[in-house]
């Protein structure tokens, strides 16, 4: 089974509209049970707190459902028990780069490295702004683990 953590800062915006996009892919794909998904933020803020409630309704409305996730901080046993860990932003990229062990197998890169046209590496972090922000997530979310999907599909 192939493991993917979606990671940002707090787990309540980007990484868990990630994790979700991506399970659903996943699901309709029909490799559920040959793919796992998760998702954490490399601050502990929020823990076990809901994604942010702007993340959710922006989802909803594209059939995406966050109500059960729940924030969670990236451990030092994430680097040994998923494969890959993709980062929302460079910032989180490095914090996840500076606290992985030297003998971690894990494969630590962008979300956005799975879309090549995209404009930079960074997801931005919608918390701040207004609605265009979050729909500006999904639509790079989406995108993004569509290429995931098929590079993981291309590995078996």
């Amino acid at each position: 089974m192939t493991s993917v953590l979606m990671l940002c800062l707090g787990n309540i915006c980007r990484s868990p509209t990630a994790e979700a996009v991506l399970r659903a892919q996943v699901a309709k794909a029909g490799l559920s049970q040959r793919i796992r998904v998760a998702s954490a933020g490399t601050a502990g803020w929020h823990i076990g707190k809901a994604p942010d409630s702007r993340s959710q309704a922006h989802a909803q409305v594209r059939g995406y459902d966050l109500s059960t996730l729940r924030a969670r901080q990236l451990c030092e046993q994430d680097f040994y028990q998923f494969d890959y860990i993709l980062a929302m932003d460079d910032n989180n990229l490095a914090d996840a780069q500076a606290r992985c062990p030297k003998d971690a197998p894990v494969k630590l890169l962008p979300l956005l490295s799975f879309l090549p046209e995209a404009p930079s590496l960074n997801v931005p972090d919608p918390y701040y702004g207004g609605d265009q922000g979050f729909e500006q997530v999904l639509d790079l979310v989406e995108q993004a683990c569509a290429g995931l999907l098929a590079t993981l599909n291309s590995e078996s």
